[in-house]
């Protein structure tokens, strides 16, 4: 082979190697940089301390152990060796090796080493809770050792023990490998097969081993704890009765094993091993195998539920404990099936308003109205907050983020990608209980600039966002020209807008779920709102106007934006510019001569990955959320904290409990971890600034053991509670994955009876969403109810029970998601008695579905070319027993990108009753009344909110009556279509002109 031929693999073998090692150090480097950037270094620097501790530990201990183990059979090789062929064909590997022993002696010792010391870093998380470990102040019901022993110190004495049986297995094989090389073990000589030496070097590895497995036995009784054995999670009646004696008696047959091996250093002889390891097998087998099975066939098997009974009973207090769900209350809730009129005008006085505005459905309608330019995104399921009116009353209010998808179509580079287009622009929201005559949603905050009543009340605020849930995985701000906000914003989408100002122009609340029939929607539409024109949206004081950022997906003016936050890593240095083109391997982090001093490179925007960077110990949910606070708009991160190793506790798998409708499908929820926990709190709030990425971690549950020991191990990450402010406080939640993992286990562990709890007929289940495809369990939903018995109606998160195998409704879950009240977190039930039967979720839209009076409105919609969507079907208690409502939104069909879902009916559902109406007060008196509406016209308020919405934009019964005519003409001259009968055709028509007349003349008298 030629010269450079032999020369080249290992040219390109360094090469490969300082490659991977430059890559390495400038991602080292870059995440240093980024944790001072939001000066949490010393969560970076405690992490890698203990990485580097276990790491340079275990590679010893494993060094040390094999090296040792290699050296000593090397050592006492016997000098001669008997003639056979076995050794003469051993003779050639022994003197190739012999020359470079020493090399493969570290090779072999510090391969082991480097692969051990990975592996064991891994484990810091495990070493930093044991290190740092809190008592909980509780123990457990076998042993009564508190339980931080098996939350913290358990799991790391087992991998402590797993590294030291991997230690003394590869030293062994180690060992006889040597031995059999130099001689010292001999397979196919007669007589002594292996030297006195050897005899003694394996007797003591094999004594270590078993004298280990001794300790495993030991520790494996309090495992127990853990056991999958019995009917429930927990040590069983044969795990305490006959597997905990086994694991004794096994431990003490081991060190006297052990014993045995190392007597055989004495002995040199193979028959004390042998009998040793043999004894410890058969006891292995009989004891810790055939007795514990014996006790479960014959005594436990035959009376289960009697022996069972007492473990059950540990396994239901302990994990109604570790999921925050032993202080639950539940009553018996004897519905009523039926309401007199008189019920309902009583009950109309004090119902608040439901929130019909469906988060999941007018993502799109967003997105039509207050998109403004095609690269700016809201999520596909928004959120639901709670903020103040003018009159201070607090409401429901659907919200997002108007956020930076990427740059327009036909333009994406990386110039625009990670310099010009960086962030978004503002918030935008709705009031959840209202929309206008169309069906669209009434908006508090829009537009860009931002105006609107939310910030009119609340405060003005910088509306970027640099930090959100969409956009480039990185930007450099301060190098081109940012793009900030079209300068001729008003008059693209917002032609159509309703806003709460319009509301109260009009003298009253929207209509709550009216719209006309499509066809009556163009004539009858809205006047557009003020704020629409070119003229207000106006320049930002801290915008300049210019062309740098590129065009702005209109062809017109626009505003460009100059960094002012410190959220990123200066590229001070050619060196720093270095370091992230190898990070992101972009050389035109290099190249482009736009970049300098003053910019600053942004990464690691999404706010879950930021809170999780700065608290590597939590687990975050999967639906951050914005609000406006104090001026900025903040990310608030529900986290928590997680153990698997809560003693008798049913483990769970955090992702699966988590699925739902609102969460499957769609990219605005974060991926939970798929790992199996049972022991959670809801121990921080975390929020991320949009602006400057700042982030802050508050302790929430600070009582929580788990996030004791987390913060003893990462001093000065969480900041105290008292820190909150209370314009921040207004704004937090009961989180949700939180309360679907607790509503997964009350599916079971609402039964606190073992005997109940064995016979599992009361068991219940989550219900399948009806309004949506598929088996997805239906998402817990944020309303302002009144729970019975409270005087006060409060902001909740509800949710429904069916009974295992059947539809019908077995309770309903209310939590109090309102953290300035006091019965915060205070989880309620009604459970319905089994004599009542109260049609659950999937029952009630069978029933919309097959009653005459609702397919008479939803047949023509669903004949039509439109394209009808049922939103989210809330339960809520009303009126002594338990209400359905379920708005209904039509896409006009055909219209593709630019049609969008209006709200044009509602249904109800009461009892074995069900009903549909132009709004909630329609559909109530069609419900309970016919035609004869119990419900007043103009309906009171109730929790400062519009209660049961009026008839049509706060308009009169003029105008009402003249939208029904022009639904009902338009209705008409489509069905005489259809037939072809053009002389019906005609006069349908000319009532629909006669009612669009009327109607155009209601709303100017309204006006004045």
């Amino acid at each position: 082979m030629p010269r450079r031929s032999r020369l080249l693999a290992p040219v390109a073998a360094v090469v490969v190697v300082i490659v991977a090692g430059l890559l390495v150090a400038a991602n080292f480097v870059t995440d240093y940089k980024w944790y001072e950037s939001v000066g949490y270094t010393s969560v970076f620097l405690t992490e890698l301390r203990t990485r580097a501790m276990l790491f340079v530990g275990a590679a010893l201990l494993m060094v040390l152990i094999v090296g040792a183990s290699i050296y000593f059979a090397y050592r006492s090789r016997p000098l001669t060796r008997p003639m056979s062929l076995e050794q003469q064909g051993l003779d050639r590997y022994r003197m190739a090796i012999e020359p470079h022993r020493k090399l493969f002696f570290w090779l072999i010792a510090g391969g082991l080493g480097l692969l051990t010391g990975a592996s064991a870093s891994a484990e810091w998380g495990t070493y930093l809770q044991y290190a740092n470990r809190n008592p909980f102040g509780q123990t457990d019901p076998q042993f009564g050792i508190d339980i931080s022993f098996f939350a913290f110190t358990y799991p790391f004495l087992r991998v402590v023990l797993g590294y030291l049986f991997a230690a003394v297995v590869l030293a062994f094989i180690a060992a006889v490998v040597v031995h059999y090389l130099f001689g010292g073990v001999r397979l196919q000589s007669q007589g002594q097969r292996a030297t006195p030496a050897a005899r003694v070097h394996l007797s003591v590895l094999l004594g270590l081993f078993v004298l280990l497995k001794a300790a495993a036995y030991w520790l494996d009784q309090y495992g127990l704890v853990f056991s999958n054995r019995g009917y429930t999670f927990g040590a069983s009646y044969t795990d305490v009765n006959a597997v905990l004696t086994a694991k004794i008696i096994l431990a003490i047959i081991a060190v006297v094993c052990a014993l045995l091996f190392f007597a055989n250093i004495y002995f040199k002889n193979a028959m004390v091993p042998m009998v040793s390891l043999g004894l410890l097998v058969l006891s292995a087998v009989l004891i810790g195998g055939v007795y514990p099975q014996l006790v479960q066939q014959f005594t436990v098997s035959p009376n289960e539920q009697r022996e069972e009974k007492p473990y059950i009973a540990r396994n239901i207090e302990a994990t109604r404990g570790a999921y925050g769900i032993a202080e639950a209350e539940s009553e018996t809730y004897d519905a009523t099936t039926e309401l007199t009129p008189e019920q309902l005008s009583a009950e109309a006085s004090t119902i608040p308003s439901v929130r019909l505005v469906d988060p999941s459905v007018v993502s799109q309608t967003f997105q039509q109205m207050q998109q403004v330019r095609g690269f700016y995104q809201f999520p596909e399921v928004l959120d639901v907050d709670r903020y103040k009116d003018a009159e201070g009353n607090t409401v429901d209010t659907i919200i997002a983020a108007r956020e930076l998808d990427g740059p327009p179509e036909g333009q994406d580079n990386w110039l625009t990608r990670h310099t010009v287009y960086t962030h978004g622009f503002g918030i935008v929201a709705a009031a959840g209980n209202q929309v206008d005559a169309e069906g669209r949603p009434v908006f508090t905050q829009y537009n860009i600039p931002p105006t609107g009543e939310l910030s009119e009340v609340n405060g003005e605020y910088e509306p970027r966002i640099y930090f959100g849930q969409q956009g480039a995985e990185y930007v450099i701000v301060n190098a081109e020209p940012e793009y900030d906000y079209p300068l001729d914003s008003g008059g693209e989408n917002n032609e159509e807008i309703t806003t709460s100002e319009d509301v109260e122009g009009q003298g009253g609340g929207a209509d709550e779920g009216r719209a006309p029939a499509d066809g009556a929607e163009a004539e009858a539409g809205s006047s557009p709102s003020p704020e629409a024109s070119p003229e207000a949206t106006e320049e930002s004081p801290e915008a300049t106007e210019g062309g740098g950022g590129g065009e702005g997906g209109g062809g017109g003016s626009q505003a460009t934006n100059h960094y002012e936050g410190d959220g990123g890593v200066e590229l001070s240095s050619f060196f720093d510019r270095i370091l992230y083109a190898l990070k992101y391997s972009e050389p035109d982090i290099l190249l482009n001569t736009a970049i300098t001093s003053e910019s600053q490179i942004l990464y690691e925007r999404d706010p879950s990955d930021r809170v999780e960077k700065v608290a590597p110990f939590l687990t975050v949910d999967g639906k951050p959320y914005p609000a406006v606070v104090d001026g900025r708009v903040q990310w608030i991160v529900d986290a928590y904290t997680t153990s698997s190793h809560y003693p008798y506790s049913t483990p769970i798998d955090f992702a699966r409990a988590t699925e739902d409708t609102f969460s499957q499908g769609t990219d605005s929820a974060t991926a939970l971890p798929g790992n199996q926990v049972n022991y959670i709190r809801n121990s921080v709030k975390a929020t991320v600034d949009a602006y400057d990425g700042t982030v802050t971690v508050y302790g929430w549950d600070e009582k929580d053991p788990v996030l004791k020991t987390w913060s003893e191990a990462f001093p000065g990450v969480v900041t105290s509670k008292e820190d909150i402010s209370d314009k921040l406080k207004q704004h937090l939640r009961y989180p949700d994955d939180l309360f679907k993992v607790q509503r997964e286990i009350l599916k079971r562990y609402h039964i606190t009876d073992p005997d109940a709890f064995y016979g599992g007929q009361d068991f219940w289940d989550i219900p399948s969403d009806p309004t949506k495809e598929g088996d997805s369990p239906e998402p817990p939903y944020r309303q302002t109810l009144r729970y019975p018995g409270d005087d006060e109606a409060s902001f909740a998160l509800t949710s429904t029970f069916v009974p295992r195998g059947r539809d019908n409704l077995a309770a309903f879950m209310s939590v109090v998601s309102d953290v300035e009240s006091e019965e915060y977190g205070k989880i309620r039930m009604l459970e319905l008695p089994r004599s009542t039967v109260i049609l659950g979720p999937g029952q009630v839209q069978n029933a919309f579905q097959s009653d005459a009076d609702v397919r008479e409105v939803l047949l023509p919609l669903e004949q039509s070319s439109a394209e009808v969507t049922y939103g989210n079907l809330l339960t809520l208690p009303f009126g002594d027993g338990l209400l359905y409502v379920e708005p209904l939104y039509v896409q006009a069909g055909g219209g593709g990108d630019a049609s969008y879902p209006l709200l044009q009916q509602v249904m109800v559902g009461f009892g074995e009753e069900v009903a549909i109406g132009g709004n909630l007060q329609e559909a109530l008196n069609n419900l309970f009344e016919g035609e004869e509406g119990p419900l007043d016209e103009e309906q009171p308020k109730g929790d400062g909110q519009d209660g049961g919405g009026d008839g049509g934009g706060g308009g009169g019964d003029a105008l009402t009556q003249a939208l029904d005519d022009a639904a009902k003409a338009y209705e008409d001259s489509q069905e005489a279509m259809k037939k072809g009968d053009w002389e019906a055709y005609g006069k349908a028509v000319d009532e629909l002109g006669k009612a669009l007349e009327r109607a155009e003349k209601a709303r100017e008298e309204q006006g004045e």
